[in-house]
């Protein structure tokens, strides 16, 4: 991947033509905004905000961190717990949650060497907010200096504001908004000789739920074209891992984040804070098998005490 793609041009609504819903400071919810910032809510003070679920923290959601930290130092705003308020069914994560500080690490090259922090906001303190109720916790509770969101973004109870309404409550609340063009799918991958059908919404930008078509197709090529990286599975090793010499098993429920599709995975590798070196994969329906490719490539210690495993799929 290169730096600032020439297709992704960052742009600002004019603040006309959408007005905001004003309801009384007495109806918004209490209690702090952020669920991992402390009491005084600081930690992202005169920051630019990027807004989203970021599951993936795909290529697209590394476009909204660059732009950003054009603006001044950048945070991620993710928003946690929506399946157990509208009762979707229970999906693994992408990155697993002790994985996602590495990836935005990662990201600092594109950032102007800063790695962007993640704050989380619980979906049920927020859901009842109006469009203009939202904006206003952001500018009073948090004091930040500005917003990003991708031009499909959309906010405020039932979704009902969108990225021209934000670029125009942030303008009352004194808050800069830069509204980012979706960065677009160009591999156009399908499979079986079909497009893959992702969702009602879905226009060719990459998203989390294209990324997890692809996990689920097992095509590791195309996750790491939307993924700016190679997919990472963790593994939590517990006293169910078998290890002999050159081969670990572990059962599925070992994983923390999304596995691909079942099958033979060649050219991975084996990490653990440090590479440990290159194995193929075995993907079953109960057990995860890694083979080394180098028999000397493991410890003599017990695997057990690494803890956690990674898994890079090549």
């Amino acid at each position: 991947m290169k730096k600032g793609q020439s297709s992704n041009s960052l742009k600002t609504f004019s603040s006309s033509g959408h007005s905001g819903v004003r309801q009384n400071n007495d109806d918004l919810v209490n209690g702090k905004l952020l669920i991992d910032c402390g009491e005084d809510q600081d930690c992202v003070l005169g920051g630019i905000v990027a807004l989203g679920k970021f599951d993936a923290l795909h290529i697209g959601h590394r476009e909204l961190a660059m732009h950003a930290s054009k603006a001044g130092t950048p945070f991620l705003l993710s928003f946690v717990g929506m399946a157990e308020v509208l009762g979707w069914t229970y999906r693994p994560p992408i990155v697993a949650q002790c994985d996602r500080k590495r990836v935005l690490s990662s990201w600092a090259p594109y950032c102007r060497n800063v790695i962007p922090l993640e704050y989380q906001v619980e979906f049920s303190k927020v859901r009842s907010l109006s469009p203009r109720q939202f904006v206003e916790r952001l500018s009073k509770d948090l004091r930040i200096k500005g917003v990003v969101a991708g031009e499909n973004y959309r906010f405020g109870y039932k979704a009902s504001g969108d990225a021209a309404e934000l670029v125009k409550l942030c303008e009352e609340f004194s808050l800069s908004a830069f509204i980012v063009r979706s960065v677009m799918d160009t591999a156009k991958r399908s499979h079986n000789g079909a497009a893959a059908a992702i969702n009602s919404s879905d226009k060719g930008q990459v998203s989390s739920s294209r990324a997890r078509h692809a996990l689920a197709m097992g095509d590791m090529e195309y996750v790491s074209e939307l993924l700016g990286r190679k997919h990472r599975l963790v593994l939590m090793v517990n006293q169910k891992c078998l290890h002999e010499r050159k081969r670990i098993v572990l059962p599925n429920s070992c994983m923390l984040n999304m596995p691909p599709a079942e099958g033979l995975y060649e050219n991975c590798n084996l990490v653990n804070g440090e590479y440990l070196g290159p194995c193929r994969v075995i993907i079953n329906s109960d057990t995860i098998v890694i083979e080394m490719k180098d028999e000397n490539s493991l410890s003599p210690n017990p695997i057990q005490e690494v803890g956690q495993l990674g898994i890079e799929f090549g």
